[in-house]
């Protein structure tokens, strides 16, 4: 198959998806196709490491796609348009998890840009490179020498012959035994490769992260995708991609004998990030990743056909004394694990037929100065106070075994200066997506051994 004959088919599945959602999301379809014509054709080759240190927990910055620390900073946007821009992105990410959940089978469509950035060396000696943290997906890559056809990237494209580390993996090794549904062998050459719509993509080499201890963290043996064809819509200050996933292929489960399944992280609020140049989010590893004390809940995590997605299960929302239901269709099936917990969407989404009582109650609930959002974009907003905000009960989001209080700032966001919009999102999908504005603020532990998710109330703007 030929890179044109892929191009369509991405084509293709893009317009379907974007038809499909269209009136749920009440977004334009030309900047739906804008944010999903990132696609993936790269030939990956597996390779081996040196044999592994001890490491018990370590901490790293995550940079927030608008911060002041991010290299996609735009100064000249205020922090509504930034915000506006983040709304935007989620759209295609809501997407894009949609079809995940749907398909078994790892998809090479992804949004053009992802909510976080973090900082990794690649190889021996080290290669630094900035990479976009992706919870929703398991494969992590970045664009390699020799490079058949890559996007533009300011810093220089990783090459594997410089690299003392770096060994390619045959068929014989056990990582092509792993029943992902997309690794398979390659008898021509004896190589174990990624398959997507029949067309190979995937790689290992030694990982270094900068840990905020001051000292680096380095962990060989971690398999990942050496790109040396790769098409679409980036921005050149990314390489690639670091999945987070809980499929085998993640790097949570690949570095599983240092961390023990274990990875936490805390997200300031959007504003702190995007006007203070002093503050970050931070993602824990290991040990610094244990969640505990006084306040935590803890709530189970649920498999479902894909085995990559972190999975929750919301019972209902409550407003003040009064509460909403989380009400099934008839032909939902399984109900567990009904909502995605996802670090790249920064908009909530809902079904429609449980976001029609939740609108209704909000609605009767708050005092102000109802507006039409002129993009059409949010179905519920208000004229704010001087402050920018809204008066809203207590919101309570209640997961099994854990009930999460919201805080009214991250479910009304500020979208223009004259205008506060609900977060929460209708769509036309039996799941629901947990997005990052109602995720900050919280310390949120993944616990892969245990199968849970933990919330701690946090002031993020300190290391935790």
């Amino acid at each position: 198959m030929s890179l044109a004959d892929f191009r369509d088919i991405i084509r293709v599945k893009i317009e379907e998806d974007t038809a499909e959602n269209r009136q749920a999301f009440a977004f334009d379809f030309l900047h739906l196709c804008i944010f999903l014509t990132l696609f993936l054709l790269s030939f990956f080759h597996l390779s081996l490491g040196s044999s592994r240190k001890s490491v018990s927990g370590f901490t790293l910055d995550l940079i927030h796609h608008g911060s002041l620390l991010s290299p996609f900073h735009n100064p000249s946007n205020t922090l509504s348009e930034r915000l506006q821009n983040a709304f935007d992105r989620s759209f295609s990410r809501a997407s894009f998890l949609k079809e995940k959940s749907d398909n078994s089978i790892q998809t090479t469509v992804i949004p053009k840009r992802g909510e976080f950035l973090m900082k990794i060396s690649i190889g021996t000696p080290p290669v630094d490179t900035l990479v976009i943290v992706d919870t929703g997906s398991d494969l992590t890559w970045t664009q390699c020498e020799p490079c058949v056809d890559c996007f533009k990237q300011l810093i220089p494209i990783f090459n594997p012959k410089n690299s003392s580390s770096y060994k390619t993996i045959g068929c014989e090794n056990k990582i092509c035994d792993r029943e992902e549904g997309f690794l398979t062998c390659n008898d021509k050459n004896n190589t174990c490769i990624y398959e997507v719509y029949k067309d190979q993509s995937h790689t290992i080499e030694t990982f270094r992260f900068a840990s905020t201890s001051g000292k680096n963290v380095s962990i060989p043996d971690i398999a990942f995708g050496c790109g040396r064809s790769n098409g679409g819509m980036f921005i050149n200050a990314t390489s690639g991609f670091i999945g987070l996933g809980r499929g085998n292929l993640s790097i949570v489960n690949q570095m599983h004998q240092e961390i023990k399944g274990k990875f936490s992280y805390c997200l300031i609020p959007f504003e702190i990030s995007s006007t203070n140049p002093n503050a970050t989010s931070h993602i824990n590893f290991g040990d610094n990743a244990v969640v505990s004390s006084p306040g935590v809940v803890s709530t189970p995590l649920f498999t479902k056909v894909e085995s990559t997605l972190y999975r929750l299960n919301l019972t209902a929302i409550s407003l003040g004394n009064k509460r909403v239901e989380y009400i099934f269709s008839e032909s939902s099936g399984n109900h567990q694990g009904n909502t995605i917990i996802d670090s790249g969407t920064a908009l909530t989404f809902i079904p429609d037929f449980f976001y029609a009582s939740l609108e209704i109650l909000l609605i009767h609930s708050i005092n102000a100065t109802r507006k039409d959002d002129p993009s059409g974009a949010f179905n519920l907003c208000y004229e704010p106070k001087e402050n920018g905000t809204i008066d809203v009960p207590k919101i309570v989001a209640h997961f099994t075994n854990a009930d999460l209080e919201l805080s009214p700032t991250s479910v009304f966001a500020k979208v223009a200066d004259d205008l506060v919009c609900l977060t929460i999102m209708a769509s036309n999908d039996e799941n629901s997506i947990f997005g990052n504005l109602l995720q900050s603020s919280f310390l949120i532990g993944f616990d892969l051994v245990a199968n849970t998710v933990s919330f701690k109330p946090t002031d993020c703007t300190y290391k935790h």
